[in-house]
């Protein structure tokens, strides 16, 4: 056996990482096409804008409840399966929105797409919490998730050329191909790290013995996935990011029509500058998963370092509230740029929080749960905001409830949040055993 020591450390863990990130970036280019094909499938299929808001919210109906099912399958199959059979499915249900011809069959295809791409987040977290030191978990968090970024902002321009070029049909076929692509790489890469013929001794240590938990090395899991809600960081979990994600959806619905009705931008110049907040947060986030890591590695304890970002992110935040008060476009889109980078500084920490809380085995179907939760807020966000808007006829107060959506967030991790470790069943039963023997001294 060679000398560890001595032995210089592969990094595949790095390549397993922007596999990870391709795949979500994947995940939102077949999200983005929908979007930018709308107004030609309304005319093409005759479809009223209440019908195609109807075919592009079905999505978030199968996205947001099979989360924790698809969770639970990935703990329990392993993630190169259950990523690859996530990604190979949403990818056929994509490139099968060509063969639609009416509102029915395209909330078919977005239905089934929701069950797919429910399996990409939990099945990362799961990869990350066995592939990962804990001091790396935040910035892996930050990388994947950060191709949700990417793959929105970047896919747009493609996916319009191609629409104009050669059809609406065209885009559908062309990410479905990609995500099949992903899925062949993955399925012949991919393995668990002592599985995995790349990774050499020394790199297998480094992950080992830098997680207080080694996940993946047999598959027993502790507990059923329903009585992970007997833990109060659990609930903390899911009601801060349910907080996160009410506020980070009006930049994704209801952002442009803002900016061209209640600030009177023309519709190229909101192209351009609804670019903006999405770009500073992609940066906001591969810092906050860097820094985050960074106190872990200086000493500053786990709990202190994830709630510097979760806390800080989501009171940064708060500055949505203030956008629609100030008369200046330019300070507007400087508060509202604040406020989403604050969003995605939470984000890594809060993508972190799954593989330093789950029981051994269980971070797949915890990162589910958080999820499940969390897209109920993204689910009503838009709804909220756009009742608001129709009642008072301004963008001001729906602003104003989604700053104190964030205040809320913070409060949540600050106070509901307690110690971060992973949640140890048979240290409870332990502990109950005890008083139960003391209480009968």
């Amino acid at each position: 056996m060679k000398n560890i020591k001595n032995q210089k450390r592969t990094k595949v863990r790095w390549n397993i990482a922007i596999l990870m990130w391709a795949a979500i970036a994947i995940n939102y280019l077949d999200r983005t096409n929908i979007s930018a094909a709308a107004p030609t499938l309304m005319k093409e299929f005759h479809l009223s804008a209440e019908t195609m808001g109807l075919v592009m919210s079905s999505f978030f109906w199968t996205y947001a409840l099979f989360q924790i099912p698809a969770g639970w399958f990935a703990d329990k199959v392993g993630q190169r399966i259950s990523l690859a059979v996530a990604v190979a499915w949403w990818s056929l249900a994509t490139a099968a929105t060509v063969l639609t011809r009416g509102a029915a069959s395209l909330i078919t295809t977005r239905v089934l797409m929701g069950i797919g791409e429910a399996g990409a987040y939990p099945s990362n977290a799961g990869v990350t919490a066995k592939w990962f030191p804990d001091k790396e978990r935040a910035r892996v968090s930050a990388i994947f998730d950060s191709g949700s970024k990417v793959g929105t902002a970047l896919a747009m321009p493609v996916v319009v050329w191609l629409l104009s070029k050669f059809g609406w049909e065209v885009p559908f076929i062309v990410s479905g191909l990609i995500g099949l692509v992903w899925v062949a790489i993955w399925w012949v890469y991919y393995r668990d790290p002592e599985k995995h013929k790349y990774v050499n001794e020394a790199e297998l240590t480094y992950i080992r013995e830098g997680q207080v938990k080694k996940e993946g090395i047999d598959r027993v899991q502790p507990l059923k996935w329903y009585q992970l809600f007997r833990y109060r960081n659990i609930w903390a979990m899911c009601v801060g990011f349910f907080m996160l994600n009410y506020a980070i959806y009006f930049f994704i619905t209801w952002f442009p029509t803002y900016l061209v009705e209640a600030r009177h931008m023309k519709l190229l110049t909101m192209g351009f500058v609804a670019m903006i907040p999405p770009l500073t947060g992609l940066v906001a986030e591969l810092v906050g998963g860097w820094f985050s890591d960074y106190l872990y590695t200086k000493g500053v304890s786990l709990t202190v370092a994830r709630k510097i970002n979760l806390v800080g992110g989501m009171l940064l935040a708060t500055s949505i509230a203030f956008a629609g008060l100030v008369d200046s476009a330019v300070w507007c889109i400087v508060l509202l740029s604040v406020s989403y980078a604050g969003l995605v500084f939470a984000a890594c920490a809060i993508w972190s929080l799954p593989g330093d809380v789950a029981p051994r085995n269980m971070t797949s179907v915890v990162g589910g749960l958080q999820n499940c939760v969390s897209n109920l807020g993204g689910i009503l966000g838009p709804v909220i905001t756009g009742w608001i808007v129709a009642i008072t006829h301004s963008f001001i107060p729906a602003l104003l409830v989604s700053g104190a959506a964030t205040m809320a967030g913070a409060l949540t991790y600050l106070f509901g949040l307690r110690k971060i470790e992973p949640i140890d069943p048979g240290k409870e039963s332990r502990q109950q055993e005890k008083a139960s023997v003391d209480t009968h001294n």
